[in-house]
Parts: structure tokens; sequence; C-alpha cells
């Protein structure tokens, strides 16, 4: 997935973390409501203003972060 028109990282914006667009929610709070057991349906239920589409990209942005810090590594 192409998240780089949905994960953004703006120096004034939460610490420059990276946030989903239009928002103030980083792509952290997503993995840790999620890690905590949540489900996509309880996470969009409670933040109306994401999408599916933005966990996934939140998802996949971790992934590729991960990526990147095994070649670091290796």
């Amino acid at each position: 997935m192409d998240y780089s028109q949905i994960i953004t990282m703006e120096p004034g914006k939460r610490s420059g973390k990276p946030c989903i667009r239009g928002t103030r929610m980083t792509v952290g709070d997503v993995l840790e409501y999620l890690a905590s057991g949540m489900t996509h349906a309880e996470v969009l239920h409670d933040f109306p203003n994401l999408t599916e589409q933005d966990i996934l990209a939140c998802l996949s942005f971790a992934a590729d972060r991960e990526r990147k810090v095994e070649l670091v590594l290796a």
C-alpha cells in the first residue's frame, strides 16, 4: 500500500511524529489501540474521522519502517 498520501510528518504537529493526514492522530496511537486488542471496527467507531484505509496505512507504514530497521542492522 502506498501510504504517502495518508501518513504525513510535519515538524510543528505532534513533534514531527507520523500522523494520519488532516488529523493529530499518530501512527503510534493507532498501533497502540490495535495492540491493546481493539478491532478495526472499534477504532473506527471511537474515531469516526478515521477510515479503514487510514488503519491499513498505519500498518503499512509500521511494516515499512520495520523493514528499514532490519536493513540497517543487517
